[in-house]
C-alpha cells in the first residue's frame, strides 16, 4: 500500500454517519480547543486539565487519536469510516489539513474535509479483516492486508443489496453473532495452541472430566503411546475405557503411520481418541474410519470446540489451565 489508511469513526455507533458522507469527518473532545501546533504531551496535559476525573490511560488514548488526527493524517491518504445502517464501509481519500471549526460542529469542531469514492459490503469482507477494522478507537491506522482487501472489493464492486428496517437489523445482528463467536473461537485456538505438551494433555483430560469421565495422565516425559486415560471408574476396569493419545505440533499434521500406530496399541473394550493441533492428512483419516476399534480424531478446531461444549462443566484445575469467561448478547430471532 503506497499511502496511509486510516479509519474515522463517525462517533459511537455511527451516529454522525449523515454529516461524514456529505465530506467532513470530525472528532470530538470540544473542550481541549484548536491544537493545530499542540504537541502529544500538551495534548496529554490539557486533557487531564479538562477531564480531571478520567483515567490516566484513557486521556493518554484521546490525545494520541488527536494528535494523529491533526498532525499526522495528510492530505492524499486514505480514509474509511463504517455506516452501520447499510453495513458499509466507505472508502475516501482526505482532501484538506487540519481545521477548528466550532461554529460549523460544536461537540466535534476537529475537522478534516475527504472526499468519499466508494462504498464496501462488510458482506464482502473476509472474517480478518472485518475483525481488524472492529476497534472502537475513533481513529486507527488501517492495517495494509485490510485496506488491501478493501480496495479489492470496491474495484469488483463486492457489494449486497441493502435491506431496510427490521430487516437489516435482525440480519446485522445475525452477522455480528457470527463475527463475535468466530474471533472468539479464533482465540480460544490460540490460548489453546499457547499450552505447552504436558498442559495440553492435562486440558483433554479437563474436557473428558467435564463429559462424566474420571481421568489418569501420563507423566511428563513419559512416552508410551497412551497419554490420558478415562474410563467411569478412573481405573480402566469399567468400560468405556478411552485411550487418548495427544499431539501438540502446530503446523504438523498427523498421517497414516501415526495414527496406524496408535491403533495397534488398542485392545478390545479400548475406544481410541487421537489428538493433534497440526490437523490429519487425508490417510491419516482413512485410517481411522476402516479400524475396527472406534478411533476418533480431533484436530485444534474441534477441540477448541469441545471446551466450549463443555466448559461449564469444566473443574477447577480446568478452568485455571484455560481461563475463559461467559459473554452475553443478544440472540437473533
Amino acid at each position: 500500500m503506497s499511502k496511509n489508511a486510516w479509519m474515522i469513526r463517525a462517533g459511537e455507533g455511527g451516529y454522525l454517519i449523515e454529516e461524514f458522507a456529505k465530506g467532513l469527518v470530525t472528532v470530538g473532545w470540544h473542550e481541549v480547543g484548536e491544537i493545530k501546533d499542540t504537541s502529544q504531551r500538551d495534548l496529554w496535559l490539557r486533557l487531564a486539565t479538562v477531564y480531571p476525573g478520567s483515567k490516566p490511560a484513557t486521556n493518554q488514548n484521546a490525545a494520541s487519536v488527536l494528535w494523529r488526527f491533526a498532525r499526522v493524517v495528510k492530505v492524499g491518504d486514505a480514509v474509511v469510516t463504517y455506516d452501520p445502517t447499510k453495513r458499509e464501509y466507505l472508502l475516501g481519500v482526505v482532501t484538506s489539513d487540519y481545521g477548528y471549526e466550532p461554529k460549523r460542529s460544536k461537540e466535534h469542531p476537529h475537522t478534516r474535509e475527504v472526499t468519499w469514492e466508494a462504498r464496501v459490503s462488510r458482506d464482502a469482507l473476509s472474517v480478518a479483516t472485518r475483525n481488524s477494522l472492529g476497534s472502537t478507537l475513533a481513529l486507527f491506522a488501517v492495517p495494509d492486508a485490510a485496506f488491501t482487501e478493501l480496495q479489492a472489493a470496491s474495484e469488483s464492486k463486492k457489494t449486497a443489496e441493502p435491506t431496510s428496517g427490521i430487516e437489516d437489523r435482525k440480519e446485522q445482528l445475525v452477522q455480528s453473532n457470527r463475527d463475535a463467536e468466530e474471533q472468539s473461537r479464533e482465540l480460544i485456538e490460540d490460548r489453546i495452541l499457547a499450552l505447552d505438551p504436558f498442559e495440553m494433555q492435562e486440558l483433554i483430560a479437563a474436557v473428558l472430566r467435564a463429559m462424566g469421565y474420571r481421568t489418569r495422565v501420563s507423566p511428563p516425559g513419559s512416552d508410551r503411546g497412551i497419554d490420558v486415560l478415562a474410563s467411569p471408574d478412573g481405573l480402566g476396569l469399567q468400560e468405556p475405557r478411552i485411550k487418548v493419545e495427544v499431539k501438540h505440533r502446530p503446523g504438523t499434521a498427523m498421517g497414516s503411520q501415526e495414527v496406524r500406530s496408535f491403533i495397534g496399541s488398542l485392545r478390545s473394550g479400548d475406544r481410541g481418541l487421537y489428538v493433534s493441533t497440526g490437523a490429519f492428512s487425508k490417510e491419516a483419516k482413512y485410517e481411522a474410519e476402516r479400524a475396527t476399534i472406534p478411533v476418533t480424531l480431533i484436530d485444534l478446531r474441534d477441540l477448541a470446540q469441545l471446551v466450549t461444549d463443555n466448559y461449564e462443566n469444566f473443574d477447577t484445575k480446568g478452568r485455571a489451565l484455560l481461563p475463559l469467561v461467559r459473554i452475553y448478547r443478544p440472540a437473533a430471532e
